[in-house]
């Protein structure tokens, strides 16, 4: 396994944090249709790399036990940058201000050693691109065993047999320990990913593009795996894709992050089906839908990139690549309005009957 970032400090405060349009006074609302404390509660996330680099910009998240969320965006969203800062993988270089309350308990205000114990006993992480993150002159078991010794929860005889039964579980022979990584396809490397994920018995999981580079037939059987491992243990999910598609299929809830923040959010279904933000009908009008003739011959798209973090556009950040953008988004920032049924939407074109946030103080 490839050793975990050297442990940076507990993170410095922001010296000025950006709250995001979508916080709250007191935190977000509770995940909705529970009740009981979500296992996940992100609160006014936000991080910086540099001086003026906002990667992630006051994010507001639930996930409630054994519930799936999907967190969707182009490359640079700070998607990713979100799921390394769950557990503080992150470079020293990035300053982190927020709550990241796992089973109530603050991620950024731990020791080390607690921090150190959190990481694949409460919650692990499957990365993208197994090959990289796998470390290529150890066999297949030591890797998967590693935790599970570092944790102590067995000796070495039983976290190896532990290891074989982890890798029966995810469709590998046990055999298959004594192999080292570069023996193994790409879809057999990305299973390694999800046994070690899973060897310490966590409560959730962060999948961070896990069928990336994947084929289509390898992509769909990894993902039906994720989704009975998490069902069967009852883990929850946090899933990172560029692909709305997959996340609707996998996902209870997803989360569409354009900038660094979170622009929509909602039932899966519901956001990929029926997006009441530009963006996320943007991203879903990008994926042919089988049995719709028109979509197939004329995927949708957006022009341009996505903006510079460290040179943001004043107002809604979205502005110069939507379609439908007025003169007021040019000027001011859209706070999370209530879109529908536990579903929200940080647009103008949606009705701010029950605003969900606070608008972003002038820089």
């Amino acid at each position: 396994m490839s050793p975990a970032p050297n442990p940076a400090p507990n993170p410095a405060p922001h010296p000025a944090p950006v709250p995001g349009p979508d916080t709250a006074p007191g935190g977000p609302a509770p995940a909705p249709g529970t009740s009981a404390p979500p296992l996940l509660e992100l609160r006014n996330l936000c991080v910086t790399y540099g001086e003026d680099t906002h990667a992630v910009r006051g994010v507001d998240l639930t996930l409630a036990a054994g519930q799936k969320l999907g967190v969707a965006g182009e490359s640079g969203c700070g998607k990713s940058t979100l799921a390394l800062a769950l557990l503080r993988l992150l470079p020293a270089s990035a300053r982190i201000s927020g709550e990241i309350l796992l089973d109530g308990e603050d991620v950024l205000t731990m020791k080390w050693g607690r921090l150190r114990a959190v990481r694949w006993a409460g919650a692990s992480v499957v990365f993208q691109g197994a090959m990289h993150s796998l470390n290529a002159v150890h066999r297949i078991g030591d890797q998967i065993a590693e935790p599970i010794l570092v944790h102590r929860q067995a000796g070495p005889a039983a976290a190896r047999k532990r290891a074989a039964a982890l890798l029966e579980q995810v469709g590998l022979p046990a055999a298959r320990a004594d192999a080292y990584p570069h023996e193994l396809s790409g879809g057999q490397r990305q299973r390694v990913m999800i046994a070690m994920a899973l060897a310490c018995d966590p409560h959730l999981i962060i999948a961070d593009e896990p069928t990336t580079a994947l084929d289509v037939m390898i992509q769909a059987q990894i993902l039906r795996l994720i989704e009975q491992l998490v069902a069967d243990k009852n883990i929850s999910l946090l899933m990172i894709s560029h692909d709305l598609a997959v996340l609707a299929d996998t996902c209870d809830r997803l989360a569409v992050m354009y900038a660094g923040r979170v622009v929509e959010e909602g039932p899966a279904q519901e956001v990929y089906l029926r997006a009441r933000h530009p963006y996320g009908k943007a991203l879903s009008a990008a994926f042919p839908r089988i049995g719709d003739p028109a979509s197939r011959r004329a995927p949708g798209g957006l022009p341009g990139d996505p903006p510079d973090p460290t040179a943001l556009p004043e107002g809604c950040t979205f502005h110069p690549r939507c379609p439908v953008a007025l003169d007021v988004c040019r000027t001011e920032d859209q706070v999370l309005r209530e879109a529908g049924p536990a579903h929200r939407a940080a647009c103008v074109h949606v009705p701010a009957t029950a605003p969900q946030g606070r608008p972003r103080p002038p820089s």
